[in-house]
């Protein structure tokens, strides 16, 4: 990963962010193979502004247009048993194609460990599937990796 960053500024998603988040969503949705329904979708949006959630939205803004969203990072903070401080967890995280390979991503990543650094969480970490080989390039760059194997039961 030596390619020159995309200088962006990466910030809270706002209310008016709506209709360029959600393509993005969509596309992250496609990208997994997975159908979140709408309502789920609509509750998430407004959950980012309830601040009786933990969980949040932060977008990548291109600075030479600052209107426009180049990608976004989902996280929340949760108790563990491993340790007296929250984790915090990086749910979702999608750049647009036009900017991937630009350290979009990575600045994402690392507003993330900004602000879990400011809650004292214990450790922030997250998942991605194994087909998701160009976000492991990245991870591996900037995260280690543990070796955890996800198991999932219906419910």
């Amino acid at each position: 990963m030596n390619e020159s960053p995309l200088l962006v500024s990466v910030e809270a998603v706002q209310v008016n962010d709506f209709e360029q988040w959600l393509p993005f969503w969509l596309k992250y949705q496609e990208f997994y193979k997975v159908s979140i329904p709408e309502e789920t979708t609509q509750v998430t949006w407004n959950r980012f502004f309830n601040d009786k959630e933990k969980i949040y939205c932060a977008v990548a803004r291109s600075s030479e247009s600052p209107d426009t969203i180049l990608g976004f990072v989902h996280y929340l903070y949760h108790a563990s048993t491993w340790a007296i401080n929250e984790f915090c967890y990086l749910e979702d995280l999608y750049v647009t194609p036009s900017a991937r390979g630009l350290q979009v991503g990575k600045q994402l990543i690392e507003f993330v460990q900004e602000q879990a650094r400011k809650q004292q969480c214990a450790r922030l970490y997250w998942h991605t599937q194994e087909i998701n080989l160009p976000g492991q390039r990245l991870y591996d760059w900037v995260a280690e990796k543990p070796g955890v194997i996800e198991y999932r039961m219906p419910l």
